[in-house]
């Protein structure tokens, strides 16, 4: 049983996932098959992409993109620190140098087009940009920036199935784009992710990479379109199974409702915070296009210990979060030249007074209403007048 009254996150799980499931075990086929070519199309449809390949995450969806756009050792890609680690990681498994780069603002804590302008240099290959929090990075900006520079572009959208900018939904503005499906996604399959392109020489490689490198998968080879295979190039075991595939069409076809659901919720938690808590600030108030609305961050007061905060709010019973300890600061970080021209003060100080509230589709406004007077408690208590 949990410990929370309001977790940080949960999952619109019911009966028609179930059924999913039970549909595919009598089937008998486990692995990589038709569920998940299903899967990879409707998704591909969903985004707009011409090419979609499931895979067993995002962090390997980052992986195959790098290899894919053939980064390596003497290369330099532009990434934020304010995200998860595995946005830095996959440049570093291919040999190439992740750069970091400053968030635009405490209101916006995307990557900054002009801060990416500042950090290339002749070694610079690509930028890897993360929606943050659902909430879609300054893609023609940033385009435009590549363009000038011949440099690669790829999208960290594991925050963001579904959001848009333009009319454009993330995942298919840059060459590559890459998604999450863990267990507290807005798509969650457990473990999963998606990559999208439209590129069809990037969709190749990516096609063969994901699959030990061979010409021919187990599912061609049952269902008699082959007899064997080669194997071209060293590629590694990156495929998603037909379980995860089937929960995946079912989430896909909830997304939609389910991040109008976030959007109505987030709406409400600033109406409320504005009224109860004005000193607590929430990002991205006039983000342009549609977001996701992964997470509901926000930014306490100056000088505010944010421990005793979270502790304050867990012995209400509430799960908050923080997203995300900034990657440079990790000690697997430390003594690389990870950075050009100083540090990152900007991301540094929003990253210390960042905390996460909770949000999921399930969630009612009368817990928004528990959340928002626990929050006003909480700042009270650790800080009395």
């Amino acid at each position: 049983m949990s410990i929370w009254r309001i977790p940080l996150a949960d999952i619109d799980l019911g009966e028609e996932e179930k059924a999913a499931v039970t549909a595919v075990l009598e089937r008998r086929w486990l692995t990589m098959g038709e569920e998940t070519q299903q899967f990879e199309q409707e998704f591909a449809d969903f985004v707009g992409a011409t090419y979609a390949y499931a895979v067993s995450n995002c962090t390997v969806a980052l992986h195959l993109a790098c290899l894919a756009l053939d980064l390596g050792p003497g290369d330099e890609v532009l990434v934020p620190s304010l995200t998860f680690v595995a946005t830095a990681a996959a440049v570093r498994y291919v040999g190439a140098t992740p750069r970091f780069v400053e968030i635009t603002s405490e209101d916006d804590l995307t990557i900054s087009p002009q801060a990416l302008v500042d950090r290339i240099t002749p070694r610079t290959r690509a930028i890897i940009v993360m929606h943050y929090g659902g909430y879609m990075c300054d893609m023609p900006s940033i385009l435009e920036i590549a363009r000038k520079n011949n440099l690669f572009v790829i999208e960290d959208a594991a925050h963001a199935p579904g959001a848009s900018l333009n009319g454009q939904k993330a995942g298919v503005w840059g060459d590559v784009g890459c998604f999450s499906f863990f267990s507290n996604k807005n798509l969650s399959t457990g473990e999963g992710g998606m990559i999208t392109t439209h590129r069809q020489d990037i969709a190749e490689k990516i096609r063969i990479l994901r699959s030990h490198g061979m010409t021919a998968l187990t599912w061609d080879r049952h269902q008699g379109h082959a007899w064997s295979y080669d194997v071209v190039t060293l590629g590694y075991n990156y495929r998603l199974d037909e379980l995860r595939s089937t929960i995946g069409r079912v989430q896909l076809r909830k997304l939609e409702a389910n991040n109008r659901r976030r959007e109505a919720l987030v709406d409400y938690y600033r109406q409320r915070l504005r009224k109860e808590v004005p000193e607590v600030s929430i990002p991205f108030s006039e983000h342009p296009g549609r977001s996701a609305y992964h997470l509901m961050p926000a930014l306490l007061p100056l000088g505010v210990s944010r421990v005793e905060f979270m502790e304050a709010m867990k012995r209400r019973g509430i799960q908050t979060s923080v997203h995300y300890p900034p990657v440079h600061k990790f000690s697997a970080y430390q003594g690389i030249a990870l950075f050009h021209g100083g540090g990152l003060p900007l991301t540094e100080s929003v990253a210390q007074r960042e905390v996460t509230l909770p949000l999921y589709p399930m969630l009612t406004e009368t817990q928004v209403d528990e959340v928002v007077l626990a929050v006003r408690e909480a700042l009270l208590e650790i800080q009395p007048v």
